[in-house]
C-alpha cells in the first residue's frame, strides 16, 4: 500500500522506509496463518465458521462455483483462487444452550437465603464454566441411536450452502427422557452435519477436499465436537497447534510485504508451527452418521419448504 507517513513514523518511533501492507480479512490470514494448502478446507472455527480453501486459479478459470459465499481469484494467496463457504453459528449454537441452561443460575441464585453472598459471585462462575466441558462428557457417554433427538443448526439463518438469513433452527425427536446431555448431541452433531453439507457443496461443484483444517477456539476447546466432525465428514482434522493464527497469517504477510520471505507460501512454510492434534474417523459411527446425515436433509427440506418459508 505504500510507505509509512511522517507523522506515524514519528509517533511509533519508526523508520519511513517501513513498508505497509494493505488489509485483509480476518479469516482470509487464519488460513494463512493455519498453513492452508490447495484442495484443504481451512475451517476457522469459533462462533460462527469461516470455510477457506483455495486452488490455482487455473484449476478453477472458467467455473462458478455455486451456493458459496465468495469465489475471487487471489483472495487468499496471490495466483490461487479463494473460496469461501461458512456456518452462520457454531460455537453460538452452543452458547445459547448454555444460556438456556443457565437461567436459574443467573437469576434464581442471588434469591437463595442459602448462599452467602459473598462467594455467590464465585459460584455463579463456577458453575457456568462447568457447563459445556461436563455436557460434552456426558453427551459422549451417549449411545448412538438412529431414533435420537435431531436439530437442526439455522439458529442465525443458513450462511452456506445456498445462504438464507431469514431460516430458524428446530429441535425434534423430543420426548419426557430428552434431557440436557442428549439434546447438546443434538446440537452439536448439527453443527457437524452443517459442515458435511460444505464439503458435500464442494465436491459436487467439482472442487476436491483433500483434507480438513481446524483453527479457531472450538477446534482448540473441544475434543468432543472436533472428534465428532471428523466421524461426520469421514475425513481426517488436522488441528493447528497455533492459538492465533489470524495474527500469525498477518505475520507471514508483513515479513512478504518486508520482502523476507519472496512469496506467502515461503513465509507460511518458514514462520508456521505446525499440527498438535489429528482426529481420525472412527469407522464405527460411519453407518450411524451416514444415516443420521440423511435425516438431517430430510428435516432441512421440510423446515425450509413447509415451516421457513414465507
Amino acid at each position: 500500500a505504500g510507505h509509512l507517513s511522517a507523522e506515524w513514523a514519528e509517533r511509533l518511533g519508526l523508520d519511513q522506509s517501513v513498508v505497509v501492507g494493505v488489509g485483509a480479512f480476518d479469516a482470509h490470514m487464519g488460513a494463512v496463518g493455519g498453513q492452508i494448502e490447495p484442495y484443504h478446507l481451512s475451517k476457522v472455527m469459533g462462533t460462527s465458521t469461516c470455510d477457506i480453501l483455495v486452488a490455482p486459479i487455473v484449476d478453477i478459470d472458467g467455473k462458478l462455483i455455486k451456493g458459496i459465499c465468495g469465489q475471487v481469484n487471489g483472495s487468499v494467496i496471490p495466483g490461487m483462487a479463494g473460496l469461501e463457504a461458512g456456518q452462520s453459528a457454531f460455537g453460538d449454537v452452543y452458547a445459547w444452550f448454555k444460556s438456556l441452561l443457565a437461567w436459574p443460575i443467573k437469576n434464581l441464585l442471588s434469591d437463595s437465603a442459602f448462599i452467602d453472598p459473598s462467594k455467590l459471585a464465585q459460584l455463579e462462575e463456577e458453575m457456568l464454566e462447568k457447563i459445556i466441558p461436563i455436557l460434552s462428557q456426558q453427551a459422549a457417554l451417549l449411545p448412538n441411536d438412529e431414533g435420537d433427538e435431531m436439530a437442526m443448526d439455522w439458529l442465525n439463518g443458513r450462511r452456506t450452502p445456498d445462504a438464507n438469513q431469514a431460516l430458524k433452527g428446530a429441535i425434534y425427536n423430543l420426548d419426557l427422557g430428552s434431557d440436557a446431555p442428549k439434546v447438546f448431541k443434538a446440537l452439536a452433531e448439527a453443527t457437524c452435519f452443517g459442515a458435511k453439507n460444505i464439503v458435500d457443496r464442494f465436491i459436487s461443484e467439482g472442487i476436491p477436499v483433500k483434507g480438513i483444517i481446524g483453527i479457531g477456539g472450538v477446534a482448540k476447546k473441544s475434543p468432543f465436537v472436533m472428534q465428532m466432525m471428523s466421524d461426520v465428514l469421514d475425513m481426517p482434522i488436522r488441528i493447528h497447534q497455533f492459538k492465533h493464527t489470524c495474527a500469525l497469517g498477518a505475520a507471514m504477510f508483513a515479513a512478504v510485504v518486508a520482502e523476507i520471505y519472496p512469496t506467502v507460501e515461503d513465509a507460511m512454510a518458514a514462520m508456521g508451527s505446525g499440527f498438535d492434534t489429528e482426529y481420525q474417523p472412527n469407522a464405527q459411527n460411519k453407518e450411524y452418521y451416514a444415516k443420521r446425515f440423511e435425516q438431517y436433509k430430510s428435516m432441512g427440506q421440510y423446515l425450509e419448504t413447509n415451516v421457513n418459508h414465507e
